[in-house]
């Protein structure tokens, strides 16, 4: 019997047992450090000589490990082993697919420490960040296998005289999952699992920063015995294999998590008919925010400053749904960037492992460099209050920075940094700051802070977004409870951990048989 679905509890590291369990687990990680990886295609182990190297970003010194990078040949053959494990895959009860998900959940449940310890070397988040990026793994893993089951009866027709008719849900065929560095393992895992409990085969294609946790996650495929080439694990550069999966004539959708630019790409990709093609691709895309918070006039300023430096700072900034904009009305503006300031004054930077720590490292060079070009474009268009510099020299350390007094016309204002960087913007009354806050081409989270009802319930009909918070932060959504997902240039408006997202993988077939 499945039980009630429940979101996985984070971990309390005050408790002893959980933090020497933690430091186990890194102790670990540290011992297998420089590891290599082969790709994994239909089942196989292949290696070449072309190589992924991964780079702890809180030491830079220190390899985490080699994965093989694929070429387009390998491609080719990652396709092809999904196109021949679909050929039964497709036919597997649901019942069937869901307890590989079950089976995966348990593991990983168990292995908790172990796979929040690689996302803390390899992806730089601090203990807190890193264990709730394996709950939401295990959220995923769990949910979306009860979810399957709601859609193994198909789709509610009525009945005709001497005919017995019925519409079912089928899989759509090869996929391409592409998932980003920033969250590599609940991202990489929900988008995966979506795919193949809805009958689906993948070849998986890992972010460059982030190839190892995908090659442990590949290694838990293989220990629930999932039979070879409904997941192919494939890393390699968006330039050599990336462009050539997704233009792919067996390729039928491609899952794609990441920057505006490469999911603009991608679906433009997909959109041409390739030679021998026989279908239009589907694209399920998220590429990001410029997420705003408002605080009235009307609310607590303390909890709104709060929220606001923890949505603004969590894993540096690196969430499409971070806070990158506080929108502030001018009568509590001073006293709200004066507790904005005092609260990220205080946090800590330093090694993702420290548990101390409040901010690691960002990802990688470019991700640094292009972070800190833009606290330079910040001086010019604002008046800095705390941070804007770097905060090390042995790993990718960036200073919280604020910039106050930022006009919504900015670049600050209105381009994704991606990046421990804040950028807060004055407004007449609310108003205004609701039109400021709508006025991007993205649309994914947002939050308000107010205590009048009449202000919450405008924002609720006009705040443009695909996720919505009042008198909270705008980051940290839970898998079956904040489906996630924006509108515009933010995606597809497709919701991840929500009811509607298995049909993303799936066709409706009306079959109609005369009596």
């Amino acid at each position: 019997m499945v039980i009630e679905y429940k979101n996985e509890p984070l971990t309390d590291f005050s408790i002893p047992a959980n933090k020497a369990a933690m430091e186990k687990a890194l102790k670990a990680v540290n011992t297998a450090k420089g590891t290599h990886y082969p790709l994994v295609i239909g089942g196989q182990k292949i290696d070449v000589e072309a190589k992924i190297t991964s780079i702890n970003p809180s030491n830079t010194s220190e390899i985490i490990g080699t994965t093989a990078r694929a070429n387009s040949d390998l491609a080719e053959k990652a396709v092809e082993a999904a196109a021949q494990a679909f050929k039964s895959w497709q036919y597997v009860c649901p019942a069937e697919r869901a307890r590989y998900l079950f089976k995966a959940a348990a593991i990983m449940r168990r292995e908790k420490f172990d796979f929040s310890a690689l996302l803390v070397e390899e992806a730089g988040k601090n203990w807190v960040e890193a264990d709730a990026d394996t709950a939401e793994a295990i959220d995923f893993l769990e949910y979306y296998a009860r979810q399957i089951g709601k859609y193994t009866k198909g789709m509610e027709v009525y009945s005709y005289p001497g005919e017995e008719n019925e519409c079912v849900y089928i899989p759509l065929g090869v996929g391409v999952v592409i998932p980003p560095w920033n969250f590599p393992l609940a991202i990489l895992t929900g988008m995966t699992a979506a795919a193949v409990v809805a009958g689906n085969t993948v070849v998986m294609k890992p972010a460059s920063a982030t190839p190892i946790i995908a090659a442990k996650f590949m290694a838990l495929w293989e220990e629930v015995s999932l039979p070879a080439g409904v997941v192919n694990y494939l890393p390699g550069s968006g330039g050599t294999i990336g462009d050539y999966l997704v233009s792919h004539p067996k390729v039928r959708f491609i899952n794609f998590t990441g920057s505006k630019e490469v999911g603009l790409r991608i679906n433009k990709l997909a959109s041409e008919l390739a030679p021998g093609q026989k279908w239009l691709k589907r694209v399920i895309a998220e590429m990001g925010g410029k997420d705003a918070m408002i605080v009235d006039s009307e609310s607590d300023i303390e909890a709104a400053a709060q929220d606001i430096v923890t949505a603004a700072f969590g894993f540096q900034g690196q969430k499409c749904s971070a806070c990158s904009r506080a929108i502030v009305v001018k009568d509590v503006y001073d006293a709200v960037v004066a507790k904005i300031v005092e609260k990220t004054k205080a946090l800590k930077v330093g090694p993702a492992s420290n548990p101390a720590v409040n901010l690691g490292p960002v990802i990688d060079e470019n991700a640094y460099k292009k972070i800190l070009s833009y606290i330079e474009i910040g001086k010019s268009e604002g008046k800095l209050v705390c941070g804007g510099s770097k905060a090390g020299s042995y790993g990718y350390f960036i200073e919280p920075t604020v910039f106050a007094d930022i006009k919504p016309a900015a670049r600050l204002a209105n381009e994704e940094v991606f990046g421990p960087v804040l950028a807060v913007i004055p407004a007449e009354d609310f108003e205004q700051a609701l039109a400021i806050a709508n006025d991007t081409e993205y649309g994914l989270t947002g939050a308000v802070f107010s205590n009048n009802r009449a202000k919450l319930e405008q924002a609720r009909r006009e705040f443009q977004v695909g996720n919505l918070y009042f008198n909270r932060k705008c980051t940290g959504a839970l898998v079956g409870v904040q489906p996630f997902g924006g509108f515009n240039l933010s995606g597809t408006d497709s919701k991840g951990g929500g009811t509607d997202y298995l049909p993303l993988f799936m066709q409706a077939k009306s079959i109609c048989e005369k009596l």
